[in-house]
Protein backbone atom coordinates (compact mmCIF):
# COMPACT_ATOMS: atom_id res chain seq x y z
CA UNK A 1 0.00 0.00 0.00
CA UNK A 2 1.19 3.37 -0.57
CA UNK A 3 0.97 4.49 2.93
CA UNK A 4 3.37 1.62 3.93
CA UNK A 5 5.66 2.42 1.19
CA UNK A 6 5.68 6.10 2.76
CA UNK A 7 5.69 4.59 6.34
CA UNK A 8 3.34 7.50 7.28
CA UNK A 9 0.24 6.48 8.78
CA UNK A 10 -2.94 7.88 8.89
CA UNK A 11 -2.20 8.89 12.41
CA UNK A 12 0.97 10.55 11.60
CA UNK A 13 -0.05 12.35 8.67
CA UNK A 14 -3.07 14.03 10.84
CA UNK A 15 -0.09 15.12 12.97
CA UNK A 16 2.05 16.04 10.60
CA UNK A 17 -0.86 17.94 9.00
CA UNK A 18 -1.78 20.12 12.55
CA UNK A 19 1.74 20.64 13.24
CA UNK A 20 2.32 22.35 9.93
CA UNK A 21 -0.38 24.22 10.78
CA UNK A 22 0.97 25.82 13.54
CA UNK A 23 4.09 26.52 12.66
CA UNK A 24 2.54 28.50 9.73
CA UNK A 25 -0.02 30.10 12.35
CA UNK A 26 3.06 30.88 14.60
CA UNK A 27 4.88 32.32 11.28
CA UNK A 28 1.72 34.73 10.63
CA UNK A 29 1.72 36.11 13.86
CA UNK A 30 4.46 38.11 16.21
CA UNK A 31 5.60 36.06 19.39
CA UNK A 32 4.65 39.02 21.60
CA UNK A 33 1.99 40.80 22.72
CA UNK A 34 1.98 44.51 22.17
CA UNK A 35 2.27 46.97 25.60
CA UNK A 36 -0.57 49.60 26.03
CA UNK A 37 -0.89 52.69 23.91
CA UNK A 38 1.81 55.13 24.97
CA UNK A 39 1.05 58.61 25.81
CA UNK A 40 0.85 61.31 23.94
CA UNK A 41 3.96 63.59 24.26
CA UNK A 42 3.85 67.03 26.24
CA UNK A 43 5.10 68.81 23.84
CA UNK A 44 4.44 68.06 19.67
CA UNK A 45 7.82 66.59 17.89
CA UNK A 46 7.62 66.70 14.35
CA UNK A 47 8.97 63.12 12.72
CA UNK A 48 10.41 63.23 8.64
CA UNK A 49 9.68 59.77 7.84
CA UNK A 50 10.90 58.00 4.91
CA UNK A 51 8.89 55.50 2.96
CA UNK A 52 9.12 53.25 -0.21
CA UNK A 53 5.87 52.12 -1.67
CA UNK A 54 6.32 48.06 -1.35
CA UNK A 55 3.79 45.64 0.07
CA UNK A 56 5.13 44.76 3.67
CA UNK A 57 5.50 48.32 4.53
CA UNK A 58 1.60 49.13 4.37
CA UNK A 59 1.67 49.48 7.80
CA UNK A 60 2.77 52.77 7.23
CA UNK A 61 -0.68 53.78 5.64
CA UNK A 62 -2.53 54.28 9.32
CA UNK A 63 1.00 55.41 10.93
CA UNK A 64 0.15 59.41 11.00
CA UNK A 65 -3.23 59.42 12.33
CA UNK A 66 -2.32 57.36 15.39
CA UNK A 67 0.66 59.16 15.81
CA UNK A 68 -1.55 62.63 16.00
CA UNK A 69 -3.13 61.48 18.43
CA UNK A 70 0.32 61.33 20.46
CA UNK A 71 1.46 64.66 19.57
CA UNK A 72 3.46 63.48 16.89
CA UNK A 73 3.43 65.39 13.91
CA UNK A 74 4.87 63.14 10.46
CA UNK A 75 6.03 64.87 7.29
CA UNK A 76 6.39 61.65 4.83
CA UNK A 77 8.46 61.94 2.28
CA UNK A 78 8.49 59.25 -0.51
CA UNK A 79 10.98 57.20 -2.24
CA UNK A 80 11.27 54.83 -4.78
CA UNK A 81 14.66 52.85 -3.59
CA UNK A 82 15.79 51.75 -0.04
CA UNK A 83 19.07 52.99 -1.51
CA UNK A 84 16.93 56.52 -2.02
CA UNK A 85 15.80 56.24 1.50
CA UNK A 86 19.31 55.42 3.08
CA UNK A 87 20.82 58.28 1.45
CA UNK A 88 18.53 60.47 2.74
CA UNK A 89 19.21 59.33 6.53
CA UNK A 90 22.32 59.39 6.16
CA UNK A 91 22.43 62.89 5.48
CA UNK A 92 19.60 63.35 7.96
CA UNK A 93 17.08 64.71 5.60
CA UNK A 94 14.63 62.17 6.89
CA UNK A 95 14.63 61.18 11.13
CA UNK A 96 13.68 58.10 10.55
CA UNK A 97 12.78 55.43 7.15
CA UNK A 98 12.43 51.93 5.87
CA UNK A 99 15.66 50.98 3.98
CA UNK A 100 17.01 47.67 3.20
CA UNK A 101 17.90 44.88 5.87
CA UNK A 102 21.51 45.08 4.80
CA UNK A 103 22.21 48.57 4.54
CA UNK A 104 23.69 48.85 7.91
CA UNK A 105 27.30 46.59 7.03
CA UNK A 106 27.50 48.85 3.51
CA UNK A 107 27.07 52.39 5.42
CA UNK A 108 29.47 51.24 8.00
CA UNK A 109 32.11 50.11 5.82
CA UNK A 110 32.21 53.88 4.09
CA UNK A 111 32.41 54.95 7.33
CA UNK A 112 29.20 56.38 8.11
CA UNK A 113 28.16 56.05 12.12
CA UNK A 114 24.78 58.13 11.43
CA UNK A 115 22.29 55.09 10.66
CA UNK A 116 21.09 52.90 13.41
CA UNK A 117 18.88 49.48 12.92
CA UNK A 118 15.54 49.57 14.83
CA UNK A 119 13.64 46.42 13.95
CA UNK A 120 12.71 44.04 10.25
CA UNK A 121 9.47 44.85 8.81
CA UNK A 122 8.72 40.86 7.75
CA UNK A 123 10.01 37.80 5.63
CA UNK A 124 9.13 35.98 2.43
CA UNK A 125 10.35 33.32 0.19
CA UNK A 126 11.73 34.68 -2.99
CA UNK A 127 11.27 33.40 -6.70
CA UNK A 128 12.51 34.07 -9.75
CA UNK A 129 10.23 35.36 -12.00
CA UNK A 130 9.98 34.39 -15.36
CA UNK A 131 8.72 35.60 -18.64
CA UNK A 132 5.82 33.50 -19.83
CA UNK A 133 7.15 31.24 -22.79
CA UNK A 134 10.71 31.04 -20.79
CA UNK A 135 11.35 27.63 -19.28
CA UNK A 136 13.13 27.49 -16.54
CA UNK A 137 12.39 24.28 -14.07
CA UNK A 138 15.68 24.39 -11.90
CA UNK A 139 18.51 25.98 -11.15
CA UNK A 140 20.33 24.45 -14.15
CA UNK A 141 17.85 26.31 -16.31
CA UNK A 142 19.42 29.66 -15.70
CA UNK A 143 22.57 29.05 -17.59
CA UNK A 144 22.60 31.38 -20.28
CA UNK A 145 19.03 33.30 -19.35
CA UNK A 146 19.44 37.26 -19.57
CA UNK A 147 18.28 37.94 -15.52
CA UNK A 148 16.92 41.57 -14.47
CA UNK A 149 18.81 42.60 -11.12
CA UNK A 150 19.08 45.55 -9.33
CA UNK A 151 22.80 45.57 -8.39
CA UNK A 152 22.94 46.20 -4.69
CA UNK A 153 19.64 45.83 -3.74
CA UNK A 154 18.41 43.84 -0.77
CA UNK A 155 17.11 40.93 -3.15
CA UNK A 156 20.30 41.06 -5.15
CA UNK A 157 21.74 40.15 -1.99
CA UNK A 158 19.93 37.23 -1.28
CA UNK A 159 20.23 35.88 -4.59
CA UNK A 160 24.04 36.24 -4.31
CA UNK A 161 24.51 34.46 -1.75
CA UNK A 162 22.08 31.90 -2.50
CA UNK A 163 24.05 31.19 -5.63
CA UNK A 164 27.67 31.10 -3.48
CA UNK A 165 25.69 28.60 -1.07
CA UNK A 166 24.89 26.63 -3.69
CA UNK A 167 28.02 26.09 -5.44
CA UNK A 168 26.46 28.13 -8.61
CA UNK A 169 28.52 30.26 -10.80
CA UNK A 170 27.63 33.99 -10.92
CA UNK A 171 28.30 33.80 -14.28
CA UNK A 172 26.17 31.17 -15.40
CA UNK A 173 23.65 33.76 -16.29
CA UNK A 174 23.71 37.01 -18.34
CA UNK A 175 22.79 39.72 -15.49
CA UNK A 176 21.05 42.73 -16.75
CA UNK A 177 21.56 45.44 -14.66
CA UNK A 178 18.36 47.54 -14.36
CA UNK A 179 17.86 51.24 -12.75
CA UNK A 180 15.06 52.81 -11.19
CA UNK A 181 12.15 51.33 -9.45
CA UNK A 182 9.75 47.77 -10.05
CA UNK A 183 7.50 48.99 -12.91
CA UNK A 184 11.08 49.08 -14.87
CA UNK A 185 11.75 45.61 -14.47
CA UNK A 186 8.04 44.59 -15.12
CA UNK A 187 8.23 46.64 -18.71
CA UNK A 188 11.91 44.88 -19.22
CA UNK A 189 10.09 41.68 -18.86
CA UNK A 190 7.56 42.45 -21.41
CA UNK A 191 9.01 44.08 -23.97
CA UNK A 192 11.10 40.93 -23.77
CA UNK A 193 14.22 42.56 -22.66
CA UNK A 194 14.82 39.90 -20.04
CA UNK A 195 13.83 36.29 -20.06
CA UNK A 196 13.69 36.53 -15.62
CA UNK A 197 14.08 39.38 -13.13
CA UNK A 198 14.76 39.22 -9.13
CA UNK A 199 12.93 41.86 -7.85
CA UNK A 200 10.29 42.80 -4.90
CA UNK A 201 6.17 42.83 -4.42
CA UNK A 202 4.14 44.09 -5.85
CA UNK A 203 6.14 43.82 -8.88
CA UNK A 204 6.85 40.04 -8.77
CA UNK A 205 2.44 39.48 -8.29
CA UNK A 206 1.64 42.31 -11.07
CA UNK A 207 3.39 40.14 -13.55
CA UNK A 208 2.64 36.80 -12.24
CA UNK A 209 -1.25 37.94 -12.21
CA UNK A 210 -0.88 39.57 -15.70
CA UNK A 211 0.04 36.69 -17.11
CA UNK A 212 2.75 37.63 -18.57
CA UNK A 213 5.37 35.33 -16.26
CA UNK A 214 5.30 33.12 -13.55
CA UNK A 215 7.15 32.05 -10.03
CA UNK A 216 9.57 29.39 -10.80
CA UNK A 217 9.06 27.91 -7.29
CA UNK A 218 12.11 25.37 -7.49
CA UNK A 219 14.43 28.51 -8.22
CA UNK A 220 13.40 30.06 -4.32
CA UNK A 221 16.48 32.42 -3.41
CA UNK A 222 15.12 34.35 0.48
CA UNK A 223 16.61 31.54 2.78
CA UNK A 224 20.10 31.65 2.48
CA UNK A 225 22.38 31.81 5.67
CA UNK A 226 24.25 34.46 5.22
CA UNK A 227 21.42 37.06 4.26
CA UNK A 228 17.80 36.09 5.27
CA UNK A 229 14.51 36.40 4.85
CA UNK A 230 13.81 39.72 5.83
CA UNK A 231 12.63 42.06 3.28
CA UNK A 232 13.45 45.29 5.40
CA UNK A 233 14.21 47.30 8.33
CA UNK A 234 13.11 50.41 10.23
CA UNK A 235 16.23 52.63 10.56
CA UNK A 236 16.70 55.98 12.10
CA UNK A 237 19.31 58.57 11.94
CA UNK A 238 22.00 58.77 15.24
CA UNK A 239 21.03 62.50 15.67
CA UNK A 240 16.99 61.77 15.66
CA UNK A 241 17.69 58.48 18.31
CA UNK A 242 19.42 60.98 20.30
CA UNK A 243 17.26 64.05 20.43
CA UNK A 244 13.98 62.40 19.34
CA UNK A 245 13.90 59.36 21.03
CA UNK A 246 10.19 59.12 22.47
CA UNK A 247 8.99 60.30 19.36
CA UNK A 248 10.60 57.31 17.62
CA UNK A 249 9.30 54.90 20.23
CA UNK A 250 5.76 56.50 19.81
CA UNK A 251 6.71 55.59 15.76
CA UNK A 252 7.64 52.25 16.48
CA UNK A 253 4.38 51.71 18.76
CA UNK A 254 2.53 52.73 15.88
CA UNK A 255 3.88 50.77 13.43
CA UNK A 256 3.78 47.18 15.67
CA UNK A 257 0.64 48.29 16.57
CA UNK A 258 -0.89 48.38 12.51
CA UNK A 259 1.31 45.42 11.73
CA UNK A 260 -0.14 43.44 14.17
CA UNK A 261 -4.19 44.11 13.04
CA UNK A 262 -2.77 43.38 9.64
CA UNK A 263 -1.05 40.65 10.17
CA UNK A 264 -3.78 39.26 11.30
CA UNK A 265 -6.46 39.48 8.66
CA UNK A 266 -5.30 38.82 5.57
CA UNK A 267 -7.95 40.68 3.80
CA UNK A 268 -7.01 43.44 5.98
CA UNK A 269 -3.78 43.83 4.67
CA UNK A 270 -4.50 43.40 1.26
CA UNK A 271 -6.55 46.19 1.15
CA UNK A 272 -4.31 48.46 3.18
CA UNK A 273 -1.68 47.37 1.00
CA UNK A 274 -3.76 48.16 -1.82
CA UNK A 275 -4.43 51.59 -0.91
CA UNK A 276 -0.50 51.93 0.03
CA UNK A 277 0.96 51.22 -3.47
CA UNK A 278 -2.24 51.92 -5.90
CA UNK A 279 -2.69 48.15 -7.29
CA UNK A 280 -5.92 46.49 -8.13
CA UNK A 281 -6.76 43.94 -5.01
CA UNK A 282 -6.62 40.93 -7.92
CA UNK A 283 -2.74 41.96 -7.48
CA UNK A 284 -2.15 42.08 -3.54
CA UNK A 285 -4.43 39.45 -3.05
CA UNK A 286 -1.99 36.57 -3.98
CA UNK A 287 1.26 38.85 -3.25
CA UNK A 288 0.26 38.68 0.38
CA UNK A 289 -0.01 35.21 0.54
CA UNK A 290 4.00 35.38 -0.08
CA UNK A 291 4.79 37.86 2.97
CA UNK A 292 4.70 37.20 6.74
CA UNK A 293 4.63 40.64 8.16
CA UNK A 294 6.72 40.55 11.74
CA UNK A 295 10.38 41.16 11.61
CA UNK A 296 13.09 38.52 11.77
CA UNK A 297 16.14 40.52 11.75
CA UNK A 298 18.49 40.57 14.31
CA UNK A 299 21.72 41.47 15.45
CA UNK A 300 23.09 37.51 14.17
CA UNK A 301 22.52 37.92 10.90
CA UNK A 302 23.62 41.35 10.49
CA UNK A 303 26.61 39.80 11.12
CA UNK A 304 26.31 37.55 9.22
CA UNK A 305 25.58 39.89 6.24
CA UNK A 306 28.47 41.65 7.15
CA UNK A 307 31.01 38.77 6.47
CA UNK A 308 29.14 37.66 3.61
CA UNK A 309 29.21 40.86 1.92
CA UNK A 310 32.74 41.51 2.33
CA UNK A 311 33.44 37.83 0.60
CA UNK A 312 31.18 38.99 -2.31
CA UNK A 313 33.54 41.63 -2.53
CA UNK A 314 30.10 44.55 -2.15
CA UNK A 315 32.43 46.12 0.82
CA UNK A 316 35.87 46.86 0.95
CA UNK A 317 36.43 45.80 4.70
CA UNK A 318 34.31 43.10 7.48
CA UNK A 319 32.61 45.33 9.64
CA UNK A 320 31.33 42.09 11.50
CA UNK A 321 32.67 42.95 14.61
CA UNK A 322 31.11 46.14 14.56
CA UNK A 323 27.74 46.87 13.18
CA UNK A 324 26.32 44.74 16.16
CA UNK A 325 26.98 47.87 17.78
CA UNK A 326 24.70 50.02 15.48
CA UNK A 327 21.12 47.67 15.52
CA UNK A 328 19.31 48.91 18.64
CA UNK A 329 16.13 47.08 18.95
CA UNK A 330 15.84 48.28 22.56
CA UNK A 331 12.83 50.41 21.60
CA UNK A 332 11.23 47.46 20.21
CA UNK A 333 11.87 45.39 23.07
CA UNK A 334 10.27 47.95 25.85
CA UNK A 335 7.26 47.82 23.25
CA UNK A 336 6.88 44.23 23.98
CA UNK A 337 5.35 42.43 26.89
CA UNK A 338 5.02 38.42 26.85
CA UNK A 339 8.13 38.21 24.59
CA UNK A 340 10.60 35.07 24.15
Amino acid sequence: MKLLANKETPVKSLLRFICTGLLALCASHPAFALAPEPAPLPQPVTLTIGYVKVGHLAPMLSVADTLKKLNVIVKPVEFVRYADARTALLSGSVDIGAVGPGDLPIVLAQGNTNLVGLTGVAASSKYLVVRKGVQINDWKDIEGKRIGIAPGSAVWFQWAATLTEKGIPYKSFTAVNIQGGGTAFVQALKRGDIDAFLCWEPFESQVVSSGDGYFAKQIEYGHSKAVGAELGMLAATSTAMSTKREAIQRFLWAYLNAQDTLAKDPEAFAQAYSRYVGLPLDVTRPSVKLIQLGGVLDAAQIKAQATEFHKLGVIPKDVSGEVGKYYDDSLVKSLQRGGT
